[in-house]
């Protein structure tokens, strides 16, 4: 079965986008969030792939 990426539905804070990172690669969330801090407090890198990811990515229940 192919692995796809989707917004978590069961493991979100704001839109599931760590979450649905988190399942995808089988690490634990807490990691994909901090990285996104660093990110966005490293040049808001952060920031604009959290939205881009938010905006393109399906819900998990639709992939």
């Amino acid at each position: 079965m192919e692995k796809k990426f989707g917004l978590s539905l069961k493991d979100k804070k704001i839109a599931g986008v760590c979450g649905g990172l988190a399942e995808y690669f089988n690490i634990d969330p807490l990691l994909v969030r901090i990285i996104f801090v660093v990110l966005l407090f490293g040049g808001s890198l952060g920031f604009w792939a959290y939205l881009l990811l938010w905006i393109c990515a399906p819900n998990a229940d639709k992939v």
